[in-house]
């Protein structure tokens, strides 16, 4: 055999310490990647859970703001009260507050006019063992002028809700209770809504802080006093 080639087929081949350098190295960077990539899918997993579960309180929260946008003066049948109530659970605590509300859409199938009974309340949720709290629900009444009173419709807004507050500004004060036909002045100067969720852990004694919702009224309505002297006159 010719000695040069013999050289030349040497220095082409690879020694053991060098093979092993090579998958020590590749080792070394499929474990990088793979960690990079796991950890990649983990934030993607976080961040879809966490948009979801963003999602209902976003729709929950511009529900509610909208409703008491539209709020319309108490006074007569089609406007009806604004008041705190007891409404379904039973607890002997205001766990909410119904008002009429100029957010109905008519269409074919309910021609009523575009003022609705709206109701917000907390029950108890229909999974309890996956739930942590109540489920807040929106109750909406279109048949304003039925003889008969119409079963309302509900709506699930959220769940997990461990407590659902109105509060009502009188000018000098937050209150938690209202009601429009005792007050002196038929509507408060706005409304605020907390809304505060379950924690994520049941073991955990962390307070979250509450979802707020304020909405300044901007409708001008007479007070109960005034109408009644009125009356009399």
């Amino acid at each position: 055999m010719n000695p040069r080639a013999a050289k030349n087929r040497r220095l082409r081949t690879f020694t053991l310490l060098e093979v092993l350098i090579a998958v020590a190295v590749s080792a070394i960077v499929l474990s990088a990647v793979s960690a990079v990539f796991y950890g990649a899918m983990r934030l993607q997993d976080k961040t879809s859970r966490a948009i979801e579960k963003s999602l209902p309180v976003q729709q929950a929260v511009a529900t509610i703001r909208r409703d008491l946008l539209g709020l319309v003066v108490p006074g007569g049948k089609l406007t009806g009260t604004l008041k705190t109530s007891v409404l379904s659970t039973g607890l002997g605590t205001p766990l909410g507050a119904e008002f009429y509300t100029s957010t109905g859409l008519p269409n074919v199938d309910e021609p009523w006019g575009d003022v609705q009974k709206v109701a917000y309340y907390l029950r108890s949720p229909t999974n309890q063992a996956r739930s942590q709290g109540m489920d807040l629900v929106r109750s909406v009444t279109r048949n304003l002028l039925a003889t008969i009173q119409d079963q309302p419709q509900e709506q699930w807004l959220l769940g997990d809700v461990r407590q659902v507050e109105f509060l009502f500004y009188s000018g000098t004060e937050w209150r938690s209770d209202w009601d429009s036909t005792t007050e002196e002045k038929v509507l408060p100067r706005a409304i605020k809504v907390q809304i505060l969720l379950a924690g994520e852990d049941r073991q955990s004694d962390r307070t979250l802080a509450p979802i707020q919702i304020v909405v300044p009224i901007a409708a001008q309505a007479s007070t109960n006093k005034t109408e009644t002297a009125g009356a009399q006159g």
